[in-house]
């Protein structure tokens, strides 16, 4: 254990594990049926929605990562926020009174009613792998403080993989017992530990240089890293104000639109009213969210006089490690945990609701109020927390760039086929279920040259002349760019005849 991680700080960890791990299992005690596990009843209250849509898509990559854009950086990662905003809106009276039509557990039910079932397992698996791959990521990143905890008292090569099984582990089991009541009220208090984690650091660097934050502000200013809008028109820059504003809403509409994440907990409220709110509420809180820990970067940039680090991942837990008095030091390390341990069993409970909902039950004709649904549900749960745990303990460590980056690509990578599939169906009159089928396999295709393209070319360099234009796009434009290839090659196909005609189910 390092020197400055004492017995105070492990026991403020522990006692944070233990309890949220005790809340988990209390919460979800009286669970009935699928229903109850996988929407929690449709009870919940809209503030507490609000507060879960926050802490689900708060993880390591925002608590760890976002410190070290704003060090590496400036504020411009806030035109992506307002961007945030932008698209949650459209959700809100768009995407969301169409899911309160019916009695729906996934987003992908809806594509059902429109296309057919074909289309709602085949935009559910996309999910499927994607969220798998993308919380993979976040559950690596949010072992590295853990890792740095365990420090010498662990072999070096096995220090990764037990702070990632430490971590994956404590979060199924309340996820499998407790179902979406449990992931929805322990993200509520994860929520306020991460935040009040956030506004301790904020505290903590403004007493460590001298002058306090007024002189910290001088100094980011001098630097120009108070610099927020960037007019830049080109689509090689994720900082800009069109990528921001356009791209930004773009991924928000997908994220929150067409991820079953998010949109599980959305389904949870008490009426569409209550989820309307929930959303647009999270969007102003979520630009606050980033503008503190933008801040918390700006901070240790002046604190560590801009010095170079291995990884901009590694920023904040080495201040928190190095500089922060016992107690706190568990406290930040435990806002870490909470911020990934709420995405995490989210996840979980929602690759569980989709693989029930949209695989299971279509292929064997039960009902999701049969006991044994239930039943097959929490197996789901389990088996998913396995497979994430397991794709943490396969991400390389030596990874360069921010986790937030990595795991915004991923999610990316397939953000614009399933948006652009809701969008066919709600727009396009004339589309049936080849046609959005269709579009969607294409834009997913297409972007993964563009997502991986960079990867491609160091593996192949003779496919530079090729990939080499599609490599410098920036990636708040990758579900813009996804979206509008899914719905022209969706409306192109429905141009040829049909055999039977157009569908007219409503969507």
């Amino acid at each position: 254990m390092p020197a400055h991680f004492n017995a105070i700080d492990l026991a403020v960890l522990l006692a944070y594990l233990a309890g949220t791990t005790a809340l988990g299992i209390w919460v979800g005690r009286r669970q009935k049926d699928a229903k109850d596990y996988f929407v929690a009843g449709r009870d919940i209250p809209w503030w507490a929605v609000l507060f879960s849509v926050v802490a689900s898509e708060t993880s390591a990559l925002t608590f760890i990562s976002i410190p070290g854009l704003a060090y590496a950086t400036d504020l411009g990662f806030l035109q992506i926020a307002c961007g945030y905003l932008l698209g949650r809106i459209v959700v809100a009276n768009v995407l969301l009174p169409r899911y309160y039509q019916g009695e729906l557990v996934t987003a992908y039910a809806l594509l059902e009613q429109r296309f057919g079932l074909a289309t709602r397992r085949f935009t559910s698996i996309v999910f499927m792998v994607t969220r798998a791959l993308a919380d993979s990521v976040r559950v690596f990143a949010t072992a590295i403080p853990i890792a740095l905890i365990l420090g010498s008292s662990v072999p070096k090569q096995y220090v990764m993989p037990v702070a990632v099984l430490i971590l994956g582990t404590l979060t199924i089991i309340y996820t499998y017992r407790g179902g979406m009541r449990a992931v929805v009220w322990t993200e509520i208090v994860q929520a306020c530990v991460y935040l009040l984690g956030g506004i301790s650091a904020i505290v903590l660097i403004g007493q460590a240089v001298q002058g306090g934050w007024g002189a910290i502000i001088p100094q980011v200013s001098a630097a120009g890293k108070l610099h927020l809008i960037n007019t830049y028109t080109g689509f090689d820059k994720p900082h800009t104000i069109y990528a921001g504003l356009i791209g930004g809403a773009f991924l928000a509409m997908a994220s929150h639109g067409a991820d079953q994440l998010i949109v599980q907990r959305l389904l949870s409220a008490r009426s569409l009213k209550d989820a309307q709110v929930a959303i647009i509420g999270s969007g102003v809180a979520v630009i606050a969210q980033f503008t503190l820990f933008l801040f918390i970067g700006l901070g240790l940039w002046v604190l560590y006089q801009g010095r170079t680090f291995a990884t901009p991942d590694q920023i904040f837990p080495t201040f928190i490690i190095e500089q922060m008095p016992h107690g706190l030091v568990g406290l930040l390390i435990a806002a870490i945990l909470a911020a990934t341990m709420s995405t995490h069993s989210g996840a979980i409970n929602s690759l569980a609701a989709a693989a029930t909902h949209d695989i299971y039950l279509p292929l064997t004709g039960r009902s999701a109020d049969d006991p044994r649904t239930l039943r097959v549900g929490k197996l789901f749960a389990l088996a998913w927390g396995v497979v994430l745990t397991g794709g943490a303990l396969l991400f390389p460590e030596n990874q360069k760039l921010p986790v937030v980056v990595v795991a915004l690509s991923i999610a990316s990578f397939t953000y614009g086929g399933l948006l652009g599939g809701f969008f066919l169906g709600i727009f396009w009159k004339r589309a049936r279920q080849r046609d959005a089928i269709a579009g969607m396999a294409v834009g997913i295709t297409a972007m993964s040259f563009i997502v991986f393209a960079k990867q491609m070319i160091a593996v192949v360099p003779s496919l530079a002349p090729t990939l080499g234009p599609l490599a410098t796009i920036a990636w708040p434009w990758y579900v813009l760019i996804g979206t509008s290839i899914t719905l022209a090659t969706g409306i192109l196909v429905s141009l040829a005849p049909h055999g039977d005609g157009p569908v007219q189910r409503k969507a």
